[in-house]
């Protein structure tokens, strides 16, 4: 699948040059900055030291299940502010040094050579088209957040339900997600059958240390029984995975993004830097608090058309995206707060799946023809 050239519109070349003169006027690299720097050990020290809370036993169960649900929160915001930004190169210009960080993914449940593919190269190019961007499969047959998937009755629901199995995709992701991806023939429409050797190696490896340091260790060392081990975990992951599912949904699903299909040719009708425009949502980028624990998340406008550029830098730049997007009659979405845009993903839930599937009741059926 191909994306149509608009090269009249001239939107990318413009914004881009813009942004381009901003970095060299202030001098300024796109890469983290000392600030940035700080965030990267605020959130591998808050880490650490929950984890470390944790394992020294010297606490009552409630008050290590609280650490758990912080340590949740704090596996999100590593992989939201460090290894985002690490897998997409943008900590320092020198791949030895992102490389670290791109292995911290490995270490908190994931795997940064799948998130390579699904994220940077299937999402980040074919955002919100159904059949290729796997980001809109969320648990197939239950959610619906495409006009093109056929409506089920379950889903009349969904805005309720939805928010519950958000809370388990890191759960899914630690278990079984990465397994079947990396076993899977296609991403998308991507081929996926040529892993380097040592990347199968990697999996397994990385998965084993992982379940040892969270699930074996921890049975090893605390004074407490399988179901409350069992307990904490769950509690850990309900939150990860909780912030997890809610921010990268209010980022693309929300009123006013579209889930374009390719025309006849098996082509986009637009520009791929239009296409983002239509695809993708902001959220509380006047907040700072939101901001500091989202890893610039909040900005996805800036990060889909720069995801080369830190995160740190995008409050910036996003004035010249606006603006830009402003002169080319390109829409600029954006939610003013989280609760905004939540609220905005709760519609749009509703919409696909109770008011549809009203619709489709209500809809005049085919008479038998004899």
């Amino acid at each position: 699948m191909k994306f149509v050239d608009k090269k009249q519109s001239g939107f990318f070349h413009t914004v881009k040059s813009r942004v381009d003169l901003h970095f060299y006027e202030s001098s300024i690299h796109k890469q983290a900055n000392l600030f940035m720097w700080a965030k990267v050990f605020f959130f591998l020290f808050g880490f650490v030291v929950l984890y470390l809370l944790i394992l020294s036993n010297q606490f009552t169960v409630r008050v290590m299940a609280v650490f758990a649900a912080l340590l949740g929160a704090f596996g999100a915001f590593i992989g939201f502010n460090i290894c985002h930004d690490a897998i997409h190169g943008t900590l320092s210009t020198n791949s030895k040094i992102n490389k670290p960080f791109c292995i911290v993914f490995n270490l908190i449940g994931a795997n940064h050579y799948l998130w390579n593919i699904t994220h940077n190269i299937v999402h980040h190019t074919y955002t919100n088209v159904e059949g290729h961007d796997e980001d809109l499969e969320i648990a197939p047959g239950l959610i619906r957040i495409s006009q093109s998937l056929e409506v089920k009755k379950v889903q009349v629901y969904q805005h309720f339900y939805a928010f519950l199995l958000y809370c388990l995709t890191s759960i899914s992701w630690v278990l079984r997600k990465d397994f079947i991806k990396f076993f899977k023939k296609k991403i998308g429409q991507r081929d996926n059958t040529r892993h380097p050797r040592h990347e199968y190696f990697n999996l397994f490896l990385f998965k084993a240390i992982y379940y040892y340091l969270f699930i074996i260790l921890p049975l090893t060392v605390l004074s407490i029984t399988w179901l409350q081990f069992l307990y904490g975990f769950l509690i850990m992951h309900l939150v990860q995975g909780l912030v997890l599912g809610l921010v990268f949904q209010l980022a693309h699903v929300v009123e006013g993004t579209s889930f374009p299909l390719p025309n006849t040719e098996g082509n986009i009708e637009d520009a791929w830097a239009e296409h983002q425009m239509r695809t993708t949502a902001n959220f509380a980028t006047r907040s700072k608090v939101i901001s500091f624990f989202c890893g610039g998340l909040n900005f996805q406008i800036e990060h889909h058309l720069f995801p080369k550029v830190c995160h740190v830098h995008y409050p910036a730049i996003s004035k010249i995206v606006r603006q830009t997007a402003k002169e080319f009659n390109l829409p600029y979405i954006e939610n003013s707060s989280f609760f905004e845009a939540l609220i905005s993903h709760y519609r749009i839930l509703r919409k696909l799946g109770k008011e549809s599937y009203r619709k489709k009741q209500l809809a005049p059926q085919p008479t038998e023809v004899r």
